[in-house]
Protein backbone atom coordinates (compact mmCIF):
# COMPACT_ATOMS: atom_id res chain seq x y z
CA UNK A 1 0.00 0.00 0.00
CA UNK A 2 1.53 3.27 -1.03
CA UNK A 3 1.99 5.78 2.20
CA UNK A 4 -0.50 8.32 0.82
CA UNK A 5 -3.51 5.74 0.46
CA UNK A 6 -2.48 4.41 4.22
CA UNK A 7 -2.82 7.93 5.42
CA UNK A 8 -5.80 8.79 3.93
CA UNK A 9 -7.24 5.33 5.57
CA UNK A 10 -6.09 6.74 8.68
CA UNK A 11 -7.58 9.76 8.10
CA UNK A 12 -11.09 8.33 7.37
CA UNK A 13 -10.69 6.23 10.45
CA UNK A 14 -10.05 8.88 12.63
CA UNK A 15 -13.39 10.75 11.27
CA UNK A 16 -15.17 7.54 11.67
CA UNK A 17 -14.41 7.70 15.59
CA UNK A 18 -15.30 11.01 15.99
CA UNK A 19 -19.06 9.91 14.78
CA UNK A 20 -19.09 7.41 17.14
CA UNK A 21 -17.99 9.31 19.69
CA UNK A 22 -14.52 7.79 20.45
CA UNK A 23 -12.24 9.97 22.25
CA UNK A 24 -8.60 9.24 21.31
CA UNK A 25 -5.25 10.52 22.21
CA UNK A 26 -2.63 11.69 20.39
CA UNK A 27 -0.56 8.80 20.81
CA UNK A 28 -3.35 6.44 19.85
CA UNK A 29 -4.17 8.73 16.72
CA UNK A 30 -0.76 7.65 15.53
CA UNK A 31 -0.93 4.11 16.04
CA UNK A 32 -4.12 3.15 14.05
CA UNK A 33 -3.55 0.29 11.75
CA UNK A 34 -4.35 -0.16 8.40
CA UNK A 35 -5.00 -3.80 6.96
CA UNK A 36 -4.93 -4.69 3.68
CA UNK A 37 -3.93 -8.21 3.71
CA UNK A 38 -1.54 -7.65 0.73
CA UNK A 39 -4.96 -7.28 -2.23
CA UNK A 40 -4.24 -3.74 -3.16
CA UNK A 41 -8.02 -2.53 -2.85
CA UNK A 42 -8.51 -1.74 0.63
CA UNK A 43 -11.91 -0.12 0.18
CA UNK A 44 -13.43 -3.41 -1.03
CA UNK A 45 -11.50 -6.10 1.53
CA UNK A 46 -9.45 -3.99 4.46
CA UNK A 47 -9.79 -2.73 7.87
CA UNK A 48 -8.18 0.52 10.10
CA UNK A 49 -7.97 -0.61 13.85
CA UNK A 50 -6.31 0.65 16.88
CA UNK A 51 -5.04 -1.56 19.77
CA UNK A 52 -5.12 -0.26 22.85
CA UNK A 53 -4.22 -3.36 25.32
CA UNK A 54 -2.75 -6.82 24.49
CA UNK A 55 -1.23 -8.90 27.24
CA UNK A 56 -0.91 -11.91 28.05
CA UNK A 57 -4.79 -12.79 29.16
CA UNK A 58 -6.73 -9.61 27.54
CA UNK A 59 -7.10 -7.33 24.85
CA UNK A 60 -8.88 -4.19 23.37
CA UNK A 61 -9.16 -2.47 20.35
CA UNK A 62 -11.52 -0.43 18.25
CA UNK A 63 -11.78 -1.36 14.81
CA UNK A 64 -13.51 1.10 11.66
CA UNK A 65 -15.11 -0.09 8.73
CA UNK A 66 -15.71 2.12 5.79
CA UNK A 67 -19.16 1.43 3.96
CA UNK A 68 -18.81 -2.05 2.04
CA UNK A 69 -15.35 -2.81 3.51
CA UNK A 70 -15.15 -6.36 4.55
CA UNK A 71 -12.98 -7.96 6.93
CA UNK A 72 -11.88 -11.40 5.56
CA UNK A 73 -12.96 -14.87 6.80
CA UNK A 74 -10.67 -16.24 9.47
CA UNK A 75 -9.94 -17.83 12.61
CA UNK A 76 -8.15 -17.66 15.34
CA UNK A 77 -6.00 -20.79 16.19
CA UNK A 78 -4.05 -21.71 19.11
CA UNK A 79 -0.65 -19.90 19.58
CA UNK A 80 2.20 -20.40 21.93
CA UNK A 81 0.43 -22.86 24.00
CA UNK A 82 -2.91 -20.75 24.04
CA UNK A 83 -6.36 -21.72 23.20
CA UNK A 84 -7.42 -19.79 19.88
CA UNK A 85 -9.18 -15.85 20.24
CA UNK A 86 -12.36 -15.69 21.97
CA UNK A 87 -13.78 -12.08 21.35
CA UNK A 88 -17.05 -10.20 21.64
CA UNK A 89 -17.93 -7.27 18.44
CA UNK A 90 -19.98 -4.98 19.91
CA UNK A 91 -21.09 -2.27 17.31
CA UNK A 92 -20.33 1.71 18.37
CA UNK A 93 -21.80 3.25 15.29
CA UNK A 94 -23.87 1.89 11.66
CA UNK A 95 -24.26 -1.33 11.18
CA UNK A 96 -22.31 -4.59 10.97
CA UNK A 97 -22.52 -7.70 8.83
CA UNK A 98 -20.71 -10.60 11.10
CA UNK A 99 -21.28 -14.41 9.06
CA UNK A 100 -20.07 -17.60 11.22
CA UNK A 101 -20.13 -21.40 10.71
CA UNK A 102 -24.01 -22.17 10.83
CA UNK A 103 -27.00 -22.27 7.99
CA UNK A 104 -25.70 -21.70 4.71
CA UNK A 105 -28.53 -18.88 3.08
CA UNK A 106 -25.86 -17.42 0.64
CA UNK A 107 -29.40 -16.03 -1.45
CA UNK A 108 -30.64 -13.94 1.46
CA UNK A 109 -27.63 -12.25 2.95
CA UNK A 110 -27.35 -8.82 2.95
CA UNK A 111 -23.69 -8.10 2.44
CA UNK A 112 -21.94 -8.35 -0.79
CA UNK A 113 -19.76 -11.69 -1.54
CA UNK A 114 -16.04 -9.86 -0.68
CA UNK A 115 -13.31 -9.92 -3.46
CA UNK A 116 -11.69 -13.42 -1.37
CA UNK A 117 -13.15 -16.67 -0.29
CA UNK A 118 -15.59 -17.13 2.28
CA UNK A 119 -17.80 -20.49 3.05
CA UNK A 120 -19.77 -19.13 5.97
CA UNK A 121 -23.01 -17.56 5.82
CA UNK A 122 -24.93 -17.24 9.06
CA UNK A 123 -25.41 -14.00 9.55
CA UNK A 124 -25.90 -12.23 12.26
CA UNK A 125 -26.66 -8.53 12.25
CA UNK A 126 -25.27 -6.00 14.63
CA UNK A 127 -26.57 -2.24 15.52
CA UNK A 128 -25.09 -0.19 17.63
CA UNK A 129 -25.03 -1.15 21.25
CA UNK A 130 -25.63 -4.94 20.32
CA UNK A 131 -22.31 -7.43 20.29
CA UNK A 132 -21.84 -10.60 19.45
CA UNK A 133 -19.44 -13.19 21.13
CA UNK A 134 -17.31 -15.64 19.16
CA UNK A 135 -15.55 -18.61 20.54
CA UNK A 136 -11.69 -19.75 19.43
CA UNK A 137 -11.35 -21.08 15.91
CA UNK A 138 -14.44 -20.01 15.06
CA UNK A 139 -14.50 -19.40 10.99
CA UNK A 140 -16.25 -15.45 10.68
CA UNK A 141 -16.15 -12.59 8.35
CA UNK A 142 -17.70 -8.92 8.63
CA UNK A 143 -18.63 -6.17 6.45
CA UNK A 144 -19.68 -2.75 7.18
CA UNK A 145 -23.57 -1.33 5.96
CA UNK A 146 -23.87 1.69 3.78
CA UNK A 147 -22.96 4.02 6.05
CA UNK A 148 -19.52 2.20 7.63
CA UNK A 149 -19.04 0.97 11.20
CA UNK A 150 -17.08 1.24 13.91
CA UNK A 151 -16.86 -2.00 16.20
CA UNK A 152 -15.10 -2.39 19.65
CA UNK A 153 -13.78 -5.96 20.25
CA UNK A 154 -13.32 -7.46 23.50
CA UNK A 155 -10.81 -10.51 24.12
CA UNK A 156 -8.35 -12.76 24.76
CA UNK A 157 -4.63 -11.88 23.79
CA UNK A 158 -4.40 -10.93 20.43
CA UNK A 159 -2.26 -12.94 18.22
CA UNK A 160 -3.61 -11.76 14.72
CA UNK A 161 -0.44 -12.26 12.97
CA UNK A 162 -0.98 -16.25 13.20
CA UNK A 163 -4.91 -16.11 12.02
CA UNK A 164 -5.75 -18.21 9.53
CA UNK A 165 -7.48 -17.27 6.41
CA UNK A 166 -9.87 -19.02 4.34
CA UNK A 167 -8.14 -17.10 1.19
CA UNK A 168 -4.79 -18.36 1.31
CA UNK A 169 -3.26 -15.66 -0.97
CA UNK A 170 -4.33 -13.32 2.01
CA UNK A 171 -1.26 -11.84 4.80
CA UNK A 172 -2.18 -9.93 7.69
CA UNK A 173 1.06 -7.69 8.05
CA UNK A 174 0.65 -4.39 6.02
CA UNK A 175 3.56 -3.27 3.89
CA UNK A 176 3.42 0.55 3.14
CA UNK A 177 5.18 1.58 -0.06
CA UNK A 178 7.18 4.93 0.05
CA UNK A 179 6.23 7.11 -2.86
Amino acid sequence: MKRAEYERQTALALEYFDRAGIILTDAEKERIEVADFGKGFVNELGLQLLVYVNTDRVCAKEMVLLPGQTCPEHKHVPTGGQAGKEETFRCRYGKVYLYVEGEKNTDKIKAKLPPSDVSVFHEIVLNPGEQYTLSPETLHWFQAGEGGAVISEFSTRSTDETDVFTDKTLVRATVIEEE
